[in-house]
């Protein structure tokens, strides 16, 4: 059996957790190949809101493997309370919730580097959730960092207490005030926390799973625009966000690889600073933010919003071989009388171009628009393609020409009721 991979087609914060809660059924594991406690997959059902931050979307499905693969960084105070948050639902994670032994940890020290590391780029500042993620995937690349098989070592908090000192050098550089005891008490309470888990060599985990025709779904975090080498750097993430990186996140073969389900807005956002030739920076882009409810589920920073950028979207599509297009949010622009989408990207020189610059941070696009009708009625209520309004029909045929790719999900509301298969 292939492995399917649900990805962010955008600048993350597409509505992956709802599509892999929806899409759950159909599988029988879901493992998440990368990222950290910075993404947020936000889950509404039965009247209540989830937002999961390490652990896979698919488990509140009962039936469901849910696989945290070797290419994520875990926090483990982060993961302590996230399983906390989910006692009153009464899963249970110790039968159904599976940890690489290879994913790498996240460290108190790691989220005090990273706020000394954005603080001292002053106005040029990335944008860092500031959860720790960058230093702990340095530490990977510089082959120091610690994981979670680790913590079964006996000589663990050796290798835990030379790797901090480490940090603490580097440290004494910046004007940076903490107290490493305050924050060392939670995170070894949780590290014991952590052990009482399946830690498991999640490789071999999955691909037994394939073996045994096991249906699987790779589900990513953030978005391909925050690729660490095809996203618009050095405003990105610091891992492999698309199809590659479900690969070498999980330890599965490209030849295992099936449908790779892109999942985009009907319009764009993007979180912290970095390049977004699209944004809207009048009453129309504060309307689209107040009715779609543009706040980080991990932050709770406000989301910049803009038009459709078919550029940027056909460039995730290609990089990823995006085979089914998923459509978030059209709810949204029910406000407007008419919708914009950028179809070209101007240059500083004249020209036009579809392709994306190789740095969109300095070089200078105008977005090239063409316009469409608003639909101008609630689809909140709407249960099929069939019912949809002319408008928001003739929007996702005129998206499906521009990216030669189907449409088949819309989302019409954050309930995973109110998903409309095409």
């Amino acid at each position: 059996m292939k492995v399917d991979v649900l990805l962010g087609l955008q600048w993350g914060d597409e509505g992956k957790g709802k599509v892999v809660d929806y899409l759950a059924p159909k599988y029988n594991v879901v493992a998440r190949f990368q990222g950290g406690p910075n993404a947020g997959h936000t889950l509404e059902f039965d009247g209540h809101k989830h937002v999961l931050h390490q652990i896979p979307s698919g488990i509140f499905r009962d039936k469901i493997k849910n696989i945290i693969g070797n290419g994520v960084v875990l926090d483990p105070v982060v993961f302590k309370k996230e399983i906390e948050g989910l006692d009153k639902f009464e899963i249970d994670l110790k039968a159904n919730l599976f940890i690489s032994k290879k994913t790498q940890l996240i460290l108190p020290t790691h989220k005090l580097l990273d706020a000394a590391y954005e603080k001292a780029k002053g106005k040029d500042k990335i944008g860092s959730t500031l959860k720790g993620i960058g230093p702990s995937y340095q530490d990977k690349i510089a082959r120091n960092g610690l994981r979670v098989g680790d913590i079964m070592a006996p000589g663990f908090e050796d290798r835990y207490r030379n790797l901090v000192g480490k940090h603490e050098n580097t440290l004494k550089h910046y004007e940076l005030d903490y107290d490493l005891d305050e924050v060392e008490a939670p995170f070894f309470e949780a590290i014991e926390f952590l052990r009482g888990f399946n830690l498991v060599n999640s490789e071999y985990l999955i691909n037994k799973c394939i073996a045994s025709s096991d249906t699987v779904l790779a589900e990513g975090a953030q978005g391909s625009l925050l690729d660490i080498d095809f996203g618009s750097y050095p405003y990105v993430t610091s891992s492999n966000t698309m199809t590659a990186g479900a690969c070498t996140g999980l330890g599965v073969a490209p030849r295992n690889i099936g449908e790779v389900f892109g999942i985009f807005k009907a319009y764009c956002t993007r979180v912290g600073g970095g390049p977004f030739p699209t944004e809207l920076f009048d009453e129309t882009g504060e309307a689209i933010q107040r009715e779609g409810h543009e706040f980080g589920a991990t932050t709770g920073r406000a989301r910049r919003c803009g038009w459709l950028d078919l550029p940027a979207l056909k460039y995730a599509i290609m990089i990823n071989g995006v085979t089914q297009l998923f459509m978030m949010k059209a709810d949204v622009l029910s406000i407007l009388d008419e919708i914009k989408v950028c179809t070209s990207y101007k240059l500083a020189d004249g020209t036009l171009t579809e392709e994306m610059p190789f740095q969109l941070v300095d070089e200078q696009v105008e977005p090239v628009y063409d316009t469409l009708p608003g639909w101008k009625v609630d689809v909140t209520g709407v249960k099929s393609m069939d019912d949809m309004p002319e408008e928001l029909s003739s929007y996702i045929a005129y998206i499906e020409k521009a990216t030669g790719v189907p449409i088949k999900i819309v989302s019409v509301g954050p309930d995973r009721t109110q998903t409309i298969i095409n």
